[in-house]
């Protein structure tokens, strides 16, 4: 079929969406798609078709029923200074973002953090998670289930590991129980690899394992106790992804001139709003918006989009010191890749490129530039709060 046989198919419901790619190329694909979209609401795509990906390899890897691209602006922020463990040096950090007057903010904690010397980052853990569900008969099969993962763990560990170059079964804990229901908890080192795809092909290897000397039954590989792309609190207990803090003392000028406050401000501003305000309301996320900042640089570096639920989580403190400002950000579950899934996009790799993070052996360093970025924003959101700034900031630019 030729490209209007296919869009006149389309039209009529004799092809299905799918179905274009074995007529032709994923780019004209796309195209066919795009026009019957077009045609069939009387609508014109013309900025979804404005892109310069590699439609054939994106196709094949990240996307399915491709019609073109998401523009989003994207801005800078920086320098920021950062004293990490892998990250030692000044970045200008790349943010995708709708939301005016953030990268100035952002902007803004970045000047006041290079002004006082730099953040300190590091990386606390690094661990993948994959927690399947699995149905026996009662509680005491539950029990000798449970029994059977740690007596085998170490042959387990082989089974995982067979699946895998990078991937290692660190152990299998916890074990939860709920009558006749069990969620072993797998967790396992990826490298620099974000690891989903990789964790689960190495457990659904150990299910096969369990089926064959057990009569216990999986009921489904994930049983969301890993728990992936949900807040809970055992992540925030446990760690998930990248378990990162990053802290920074601030001299008491630099506040005063920077910010535009006081150290006792924000520390009070700090105690109300993310510790009181945060725990009166039962949140699981003690700060003002880390989601804004996790957000804005997944967009831009590929990472996975919906994993922005577990990167919001984290605790935020703050301290007045004789006039300086201790201000901290602790990110217990921040999965991130610098290889791998949205990674290789041309235009997430070009935002990689510019943190000097894309490829094999980044992924620590890249953990301490999102948790530096997620302080810088953190302070100026906090501060402008103590100073009575913000609604005055998104009225200035425009915002309101």
């Amino acid at each position: 079929m030729n490209h209007n046989e296919i869009v006149d198919k389309l039209l009529a419901g004799e092809l299905k969406l799918y179905q274009v790619d074995k007529e032709v190329s994923a780019k004209e694909a796309t195209d066919i798609r795009r026009e019957f979209l077009e045609k069939k609401y009387s609508i014109q795509l013309d900025n979804i078709a404005n892109y310069s990906l590699d439609m054939e390899r994106a196709s094949a890897r990240n996307i399915e029923n491709s019609i073109g691209v998401l523009q989003l602006p994207m801005g800078i922020a920086g320098p920021l200074k950062i004293n990490g463990d892998k990250c030692n040096r000044e970045v200008f950090v790349p943010l995708a973002t709708s939301e005016g007057a953030l990268v100035a903010s952002i902007n803004r904690g970045a000047s006041t953090i290079t002004a006082s010397g730099g953040v300190n980052a590091h990386v606390l853990s690094d661990i993948m998670t994959r927690a399947p569900v699995i149905k026996t008969e009662n509680a005491t099969q539950s029990m000798e289930i449970k029994q059977w993962f740690i007596d085998n763990f170490d042959e387990l560990k082989e089974i995982a590991e067979s699946t895998t170059s990078h991937g290692k079964l660190l152990k299998i804990d916890p074990i939860l129980i709920a009558g006749s229901y069990v969620y072993p908890r797998f967790v396992y080192s990826t490298g620099d690899s974000m690891g989903m795809n990789m964790v689960t092909i190495a457990t659904e290897k150990i299910l096969d394992k369990l089926a064959s000397e057990t009569t216990a039954r999986h009921i489904a590989l994930s049983g969301n106790a890993c728990v992936d792309k949900k807040p809970a609190a055992i992540n925030m207990v446990e760690g998930r992804g990248k378990s990162v803090v990053a802290d920074i003392l601030i001299p008491e000028d630099v506040v005063n001139k920077k910010l535009k406050t006081t150290a006792e401000a924000i520390e009070e501003v700090n105690v109300a709003k993310n510790l009181i305000g945060s725990a009166i309301s039962g949140s699981l996320s003690y700060n003002a918006h880390y989601a804004n900042m996790v957000a804005a640089i997944f967009l831009a570096t590929g990472q996975d989009a919906a994993h922005v639920v577990e990167g919001s989580l984290g605790i935020t403190t703050a301290e007045a010191r004789d006039g300086d400002l201790y201000f901290s950000v602790n990110l217990p579950d921040l999965p991130v890749a610098t290889v791998g899934g949205g990674t290789s996009l041309e235009v997430a790799n070009e935002g990689l490129n510019i943190l000097g993070v894309a490829g094999s052996g980044k992924a620590h360093e890249f953990a301490e530039i999102v948790a530096s970025t997620v302080l810088a924003g953190e302070l100026s959101l906090v501060g402008a709060l103590a100073a009575g700034h913000l609604a005055r900031a998104h009225q200035e630019l425009g915002r309101g």
